[in-house]
């Protein structure tokens, strides 16, 4: 019997870790479901490949996971089992021209030490604040991430009841970057804050310059959640995750290129694939994929109201992407700074090159005109130091990424005109701070372009590895959604909170909404915001 002769219950269109947690819950609840990847292999942006030489694994999207160990879907699905995950002791560094060097540790007396030998004052107000963002993390944020976003007037009330909520109601009215410059007085310290709030070592506009629901700015204060390092390479997170799904009975169905989402009677009943084969869902198809693809390509027209439509139409997605140099290496980068600092050397991510305000400012500035930024400032990393088993033995790995335009002066032939240069003048800028990256160390490069990534990965759209714009207006109770106007019809993947990045949240969320839709008592037990948010500490 082929595929295409199976009813399922359900279908999830993309086979990235929001697809695979999302089947694997609903199978495991009794569900005929089967997850569609239009490629001949899954993961999506957890990947991890030996592009260089044998042996030598890389990161080629996802590199860092926020707090994976703590989600709910990774307690519920098992995962502890078989995919490890290191949280490192410090977790950012930066080194300077000058010798010395800012560490960022997860306990406080070494991260306040730190800020101190720059200065007294920010190192006592980044204490106090500290203090505040850890509270705010654990109750709020972290709840908020894995439950369908309260409406803004719902939860302003909720959070109004305790001190915390409204102490976190005022922080998401600022601008995060705004509030470090108020805050602290040290140019090196500010940078190394907004490195902190950034996204793949890139400081990015929407991070920064705009004030947002979900309250990003206590990420630059928080240390005991962040960032951890899956052992043996991203890849190994949804390696685990098809695992689950195949062992809850869940089908995975690869080279199944969707043409069309099948819709009667306003209700969707099953997908047409590009080959010709048509596979029936009997109660509902979910799409991880980006907002134009299921909405444009994939839905036959008509289907939608027109309010819906201006919707899909007014989504935004964001104006820069990220230029990769990945690195196979004798020994990894040592830092001058590790006189000053010998933990510099033992950190999980590095802002290698920016070391003021300005700096980062003009990085902002060209990538928004659509220039390749002409000063060179990137986010790094060395994984090896951390997980030796992502290389040959006594061998490392490294990389590299800056942010760019995706289409510089209009064509993105340009960045891939100017990408040796690039690689260049970035090893140049790193050699500065880690001498020993010389040819001799260096035993194989590649380079990864936002076009490479764009054409293999569809839903990173014009190089858009979050899949949409993560400003205030997307975030939150201002979110994509996770149900649409056609019965049955779900969207599941980056575009929906708690957004980009490898969060499972939007997978796990929609779990339980469809599970409520058809009448299924979850085997899990749901995240809960309205009763977090209720039960804040000293609520009055």
């Amino acid at each position: 019997m082929s595929n295409s002769d199976i009813i399922y219950d359900g279908l999830i269109i993309g086979a990235g870790h929001h697809g695979l947690i999302l089947g694997t819950y609903l199978a495991k609840a009794g569900l005929k479901v089967a997850v569609l990847e239009r490629r001949d292999d899954y993961g999506g942006g957890c990947s991890t490949e030996e592009v260089t030489l044998p042996g030598f694994r890389h990161n080629l999207h996802s590199t860092n996971h926020f707090s994976v160990t703590t989600t709910p879907w990774y307690r519920d699905l098992g995962l502890e089992t078989d995919v490890r995950y290191l949280t490192p002791t410090y977790e950012f560094a930066q080194p300077h021209l000058d010798g010395t060097a800012l560490v960022f540790s997860r306990e406080i007396a070494e991260t306040v030490a730190s800020i101190a030998r720059f200065s007294q004052s920010d190192a006592a107000t980044f204490r106090e604040w500290n203090q505040r963002a850890e509270e705010m993390t654990r109750e709020i944020f972290l709840k908020e991430r894995f439950a369908e976003p309260l409406t803004e007037e719902f939860r302003a009330e909720l959070l109004d009841r305790s001190p915390v909520g409204r102490d976190f109601l005022a922080m998401t009215e600022r601008q995060p970057g705004e509030v470090v410059d108020e805050l602290f007085e040290n140019e090196r310290v500010k940078v190394l804050f907004m490195f902190k709030l950034s996204l793949f070592g890139t400081v990015l506009h929407e991070t920064l310059g705009t004030r947002s629901p979900t309250g990003s700015l206590i990420r630059a204060f928080d240390l005991t959640t962040g960032y951890q390092l899956c052992v043996g390479g991203s890849r190994n997170l949804t390696d685990g995750l098809m695992r689950a799904f195949t062992a809850a009975g869940g089908t995975y169905i690869d080279q199944a290129e969707v043409e069309q989402i099948e819709v009667r009677g306003g209700k969707v009943t099953g997908v047409e694939l590009a080959d010709g084969r048509e596979l029936t869902a009997r109660q509902f198809v979910a799409s991880t994929v980006d907002v134009h693809q299921t909405f444009h390509r994939f839905l036959p027209g008509g289907v939608l109201p027109d309010e819906y439509v201006a919707k899909v139409d007014a989504f935004r997605y964001t104006n820069w992407a990220l230029y990769g140099l990945h690195l196979a290496l004798r020994e990894p980068p040592r830092y001058t700074s590790a006189d000053f600092d010998p933990h510099v050397n033992r950190a999980m991510k590095y802002n290698i090159g920016s070391e003021s305000i300005a700096s980062l400012k003009l990085a902002h500035e060209e990538v928004e005109a659509g220039v390749i930024p002409t000063e060179i400032q990137f986010g790094a990393g060395s994984l090896t130091v951390l997980d030796p088993s992502q290389a040959p033995p006594r061998n490392h790995t490294a990389y590299a990424w800056h942010v760019v335009p995706f289409a510089p002066g209009g064509d993105p032939a340009n960045l891939d005109a100017a990408k040796e240069d690039l690689r260049d003048r970035i090893l140049e800028k790193w050699r500065r701070y880690a001498p020993n990256l010389t040819d001799d160390n260096i035993l194989g490069s590649a380079i990864y372009t936002p076009t490479d990534y764009s054409k293999e990965i569809l839903n990173m759209y014009r190089g858009d590895i979050m899949m949409g714009a993560i400003d205030s207006g997307q975030v939150m109770y201002n979110h994509f959604g996770y149900r649409t106007p056609v019965e049955g019809l779900y969207v599941a993947g980056s575009t929906a909170h708690p957004n980009g990045g490898i969060t499972g949240g939007a997978g796990y969320i929609v779990a339980g909404l469809i599970a409520n839709d058809l009448g299924i008592k979850p085997w899990w037990t749901p995240v809960d915001a309205d009763a977090a948010l209720s039960n804040l500490p000293s609520a009055v």
